[in-house]
């Protein structure tokens, strides 16, 4: 269950990202904002969430194209309820999730599933943990196991396809002792952001399975 108001970037330049609404947020183009969306449109400070007895504002700071709640656009502070959708500018869409929300995260729509797992871009090598970038990126050895188990999720991949994977030609000289320092350290850069949640779980005699449901 969601604990916590959550707010989604759902389409736009934060795509995937989420923040949990525990405190006032400003929204805008200026990096002092708690969400800053860069791009011209979006004014300095465009727009405020504020949370009060469990009960969520948005209001519009004034910007000069506008600030959406449901396509509609907002001339006074309005309450968030769930599953509204917020537009910025028509530059970045955000979904609501209000802290009473009943919805298991299992059911959560496929386009808002991924905010709360583990996502791959394989093209440019990027990586996101509950919608959170990892930052500095993985080294080549780390994306390439990590790739490889996303890529069959929810199965077991034999320890030397992942060797394989990893290291090439290279293969016949790694030791078990290397390929478990990498896995190790793959692990300790996920649990930098999502601490709590296994990843990367180990099959003895077998290889390693990638989990990554929506928790």
């Amino acid at each position: 269950m969601i604990e916590f108001p959550v707010f989604v970037a759902h389409t736009g330049p934060l795509d995937g990202q989420q923040w949990i609404i525990d405190q006032e947020l400003n929204i805008g183009r200026d990096e002092s904002c708690q969400i800053v969306i860069p791009d011209r449109q979006v004014s300095r400070v465009h727009a405020r969430l504020s949370l009060a007895e469990g009960r969520t504002t948005i209001t519009d700071l004034g910007s000069k194209n506008g600030t959406y709640v449901n396509a509609k656009r907002i001339e006074a502070p309005t309450l968030l309820k769930e599953g509204d959708e917020v537009q910025v500018s028509f530059v970045q869409t955000f979904i609501y999730l209000s802290s009473d929300s009943t919805l298991p995260l299992g059911d959560l729509p496929p386009e808002l599933s991924y905010a709360f797992m583990l996502r791959l871009e394989p093209g440019s090598k990027r990586a996101w943990v509950r919608g959170i970038e990892l930052e500095p990126a993985l080294s080549a050895q780390q994306f390439s196991l990590l790739a490889l188990l996303y890529a069959n999720a929810g199965q077991v991949v034999p320890r030397e396809a992942l060797i394989n994977a990893v290291w090439g030609e290279e293969a016949t000289w790694v030791t078990e002792q290397a390929f478990d320092a990498l896995v190790r350290r793959l692990r300790e850069r996920l649990a930098q952001i999502d601490p709590d949640y296994d990843y990367i779980v180990t099959v003895r005699g077998h290889g390693l399975r990638l989990d990554n449901a929506p928790h």
